[in-house]
């Protein structure tokens, strides 16, 4: 058992019958009355981002959360598909237990977090940015990149993304894996 004094960004909780991850916090101690503790909490289960207030000193439940890197290996009715690179143990998770599917490649290394004293797999986790290849999109002109105008473009895992005009086919472009925003063409 722990109390609000504990909170850190990145301390798992047992709150409101779910896991919170604590994403942010801040000890807030007033002229007048008590202290509290302001918190944005992301939930491991639905990915919602909630703000609570804790009255200091309120006890809260930790939960011990292990981070381990799984390889995806390939999608199909059963769920996504995913091998532990020392052991050779594969795990299958639902869509809803991934960040962003969509931007999910074969042969992608992600983090997935399980609950320690269950063994269950709350969420799975992309890195940052995920380099992909743009499979179509209209021909990009020369000299279109004055104005922030922007384009759909499919990537080589079939998600749509917005891309600037000068992007061609085959090009290689970074993309924010949690929302899936260009951020910059890569080099080949």
């Amino acid at each position: 058992m722990a109390n609000t004094s504990d909170i850190k960004r990145g301390l798992c909780i047992e709150w409101n019958n779910g896991i919170y991850s604590i994403t942010e916090f801040q000890h807030v101690k007033p002229g007048k009355g008590n202290a509290f503790v302001r918190t944005k909490l992301k939930s491991l289960k639905t990915g919602k981002v909630l703000e609570y207030t804790f009255p200091a000193g309120h006890k809260i439940h930790p939960v011990r959360v292990e981070r381990r890197n799984y390889q995806f290996l390939y999608s199909d009715d059963g769920g996504y598909h995913f091998m532990e690179n020392e052991t050779y143990e594969q795990i299958a998770l639902q869509e809803d237990l991934i960040s962003n599917p969509k931007l999910l490649k074969e042969g992608e290394i992600i983090d997935v977090l399980f609950d320690a004293k269950s063994e269950t797999p709350l969420t799975a986790e992309l890195p940052q940015y995920v380099t992909l290849e743009i499979t179509a999109t209209e021909p990009g002109h020369k000299g279109n990149t004055a104005t922030n105008a922007l384009k759909p473009a499919t990537v080589e895992t079939g998600a749509t993304i917005r891309v600037p005009l000068f992007i061609n086919v085959g090009d290689l472009v970074k993309v924010k894996s949690e929302n899936g925003e260009y951020m910059e063409r890569v080099k080949k």
